[in-house]
């Protein structure tokens, strides 16, 4: 059947005296050019098999009765065998939409014009509806048309090239405002495909995009190349992507490949990096001549000397329990040992206002910057530290590290590896962002730093839409959107520090979690690897107390430091003979607290019930005055170093469930447990009660920590209390 059709070509209608015969033929191209979106445009119940386009009729219903070429030399004609009629794409579209390709051809070809974006002739007298269009000089025929379109493809603007005699020259389209200037904000060239990809290549220029695109490489390129204003560019398509950016071999191109870093970083891109042309080519070689030369465009691409801008953050990570026991490679040098800082770790620094923070950080960092140790904390080599403050002005900042004492030795070291910025008035959003990475990035020459310090926290926070710095969800997104976001950019290895200030506690609150005195505390403590806490006990002294939380670590003891002639010194460690006063009330409450929980245990027994460390700390949080779960455990840990505690296992010849821990159930001296025998008696209801001695089978080592079998369960051995001498053995 096939072989006795009559194609039909209704190219020889007239030209129109409005529409000249080229403007007419583009009209035609840019038809063929977008033929399968056209005519799913017309027919939304038609399909594509085969290379044919199938639909019922003219008029869209269902069906294969109307056949359209989307292949070979015959693309866009069309046959509808089921009334024998025929013609070309143009034909087709004004049958569609009830017109006469003859008679409406003014109407038609407005129409086309507008589905396919096209712009006004330049040049044309214009239109009553064009009575808005900005006016542009005749420069000819354009030679060069580019589409921009939305991700789900959908056309945004178009940019035409003309080359009259004075140079090249762009028009910019925007379709929806059908005006000659750009969109806003301006898109990027090739969104459909680069939603869909995960590596895109950025050029200067529609020409390159499409140079490396024809090769099978997802380019794209900000609308004007060079010029592109990038403030007003849309960057977000960009977002989780690893971008490469190919600048023309010019000073220009660098400039633009330099700001287009900035604000893919800015926008999320997964990483960012920024190719060198070869030396060995010619002033302003881009991708394009690169395409046209048979340069290896991927080979370049893949291996490429490059700028890394932002590095990739890296997949998710598995192990299996055979890999972590076969690793027997050591372990990342500590920042700052004793783990006080490892490499990509948070370490939040708070304190009360006054207290001295800033001081203590500044002195801190400096010695850092000179490998120098400072209060017990050694770092492996100087640091490249980064300190952005937001407090003190210029002036005071440079009289305050003229009074840091640093060893002569490695002040040179000092010298050039801390950088500091004066007082900023910034917010740490996205705008801060683009200002602050740049800063950081350039400031040790190229080479990353090891610590980013911020100080403090609130002059620069932004916490989105959440709230302030009191609020979790706030400090979430700061701290996952801003401060993980700005070490990524500049070197993700690299250790941050944040000072921040502590809201106001009891100093009963504040002994049993002091932590928890943090602003957004909870946020915080579940994101740090480190926290440290400046406090003053006694507001009438000058010495205070630093105290850690390490995730990664032993426990440091908290230690006693003050100025002393304009040096952070440690004082002594014995905090009765610095604040006698204060050290004699915490005696008091421990021994409380202790009183306390032995009698608990005591009395509990006497009611039938024992319990674990942990069933303990839940059950009497709050109560008789213990504090919180934290503090309970704590106490029952040093109360069975000391012997005042200690455990049984044989859970099972008391009656009880087994204890699901490696010590066993808490077990004081004198113990007695109450069990009840048998059924309630009829009669009175009551039940008969046996009191059975609990005997403890195991105790706490006080050198190791280990759960060791009890010699003579009869004897009780009570460890000396070396925190509280006057306590009885």
């Amino acid at each position: 059947m096939a072989e006795n059709i009559v194609w039909l070509d209704f190219n020889d209608a007239p030209d129109q005296q409005t529409h000249a015969s080229s403007d007419t033929e583009a009209l035609r191209r840019g038809l063929l050019d977008r033929l399968e979106p056209v005519l799913l445009y017309l027919f939304p119940q038609g399909c594509i098999r085969g290379g044919k386009f199938y639909v019922g009729d003219v008029d869209g219903n269902r069906g294969k009765s109307l056949v359209v070429e989307i292949e070979g030399e015959r693309r866009g004609l069309w046959k509808d065998f089921a009334t024998d009629e025929g013609g070309d794409v143009i034909d087709l579209w004004a049958r569609s939409r009830g017109h006469s390709a003859r008679h409406d051809f003014p109407r038609l070809v407005d129409e086309i014009r507008q589905w396919l974006g096209l712009a006004p002739p330049i040049g044309r007298a214009p239109k009553p509806s064009d009575v808005h269009s900005a006016p542009v000089d005749e420069l000819g025929p354009y030679t060069a048309k580019w589409d921009y379109l939305t991700a789900d493809g959908r056309l945004i603007a178009c940019v035409y090239r003309y080359d009259p005699p004075t140079g090249k020259e762009y028009r910019p389209w925007d379709v929806r405002a059908r005006m000659w200037r750009a969109p806003d904000p301006r898109p990027l060239y090739n969104l459909p495909a680069v939603a869909n990809a995960r590596d895109v290549v950025l050029v200067e220029g529609e020409k390159a995009a499409c140079a490396l695109i024809g090769t099978g490489i997802t380019a794209t390129t900000a609308m004007n190349g060079a010029r592109a204003p990038v403030e007003k560019t849309n960057w977000t398509p960009l977002t989780g992507k690893h971008v490469l950016i190919w600048p023309d071999r010019d000073a220009p191109g660098w400039d633009y490949a330099e700001n287009a870093a900035r604000a893919c970083v800015t926008a999320g891109a997964a990483s960012v990096a920024i190719l060198v042309p070869p030396m060995d080519k010619p002033d302003k070689w881009d991708a394009a001549d690169a395409v046209t030369e048979g340069f290896d465009c991927a080979e370049f691409i893949r291996e490429g000397e490059r700028r890394v801008v932002k590095t990739a953050a890296p997949g998710l990570p598995t192990f299996t329990l055979g890999v972590l026991l076969d690793d027997d490679s050591p372990l990342p040098p500590d920042l700052v040992a004793p783990r006080v800082l490892t490499p990509g770790g948070l370490l939040v620094f708070g304190g009360a206002p006054k207290v001295g923070k800033s001081d203590f950080l500044l002195a801190w960092l400096t010695h850092m910057a000179a490998g120098a140790t400072f209060l017990a904390m050694t770092p492996p080599r100087p640091l490249r530290v980064f300190y952005l403050q937001a407090e003190v002005q210029y002036h005071y900042l440079r009289e305050r590290v003229k009074e840091i004492r640093l060893p002569p030795s490695r002040l040179g070291a000092a010298r050039a590896n801390f950088v500091a910025t004066p007082q900023l008035r910034l917010v740490l959003d996205d705008a801060g962002l683009a200002q602050v990475i740049p800063a950081i990035a350039q400031a040790f020459g190229g080479e990353p730093p090891d610590i980013i310090a911020i100080d403090p926290i609130r002059n620069v926070f932004d916490g989105g839409d959440a709230g302030g710095e009191n609020d979790n969800a706030a400090m979430l997104f700061f701290l996952s959107q801003r401060v993980e976001r700005l070490r990524d950019a500049v070197n993700p290895d690299a250790g941050v520090v944040l000072a921040h200030h502590t809201k106001k506690l009891g100093k009963k609150q504040f002994e049993e979690d002091p932590f928890q005195a943090l602003a957004g505390a909870g946020s915080l403590r579940g994101y740090y690897t480190t926290g440290m806490l400046l406090f003053r006990p006694d507001e009438t002294r000058t010495t205070r107390q630093l105290i850690f939380e390490l995730r990664n670590g032993a426990a440091i003891p908290s230690m006693h430091v003050d100025k002393i002639r304009g040096e952070w010194r440690e004082v002594d460690a014995n905090a009765r003979l610095v604040m006698k006063d204060y050290g004699e009330r915490l005696d008091a409450e421990r021994r409380r607290k202790r009183d306390a929980i032995l009698q608990i245990l005591f009395d509990e027994a006497a009611q039938g019930r024992c319990y674990t460390s942990n069933q303990f700390a839940e059950s009497f949080e709050g109560k008789a005055g213990l504090g919180g779960e934290r503090t309970i455990r704590e106490r029952l840990s040093a109360l069975s170093t000391q012997g005042y505690i200690k455990y049984f296992r044989n859970a099972q010849d008391y009656g009880l469930p087994p204890a699901r821990t490696k010590f066993g159930y808490l077990c004081v001296e004198a113990m007695v447990l109450r069990l009840g025998l048998g059924e309630p008696d009829p009669d009175t209801g009551e039940v008969s009660v046996r009191e059975v001695p609990v005997l403890p089978t195991h105790f706490k080592c006080p050198q190791s920590g280990a759960a060791l079998p009890v010699e003579n369960p009869e004897v009780w051995v009570y460890q000396d209390d070396l925190n509280d001498p006057e306590e009885p053995a």
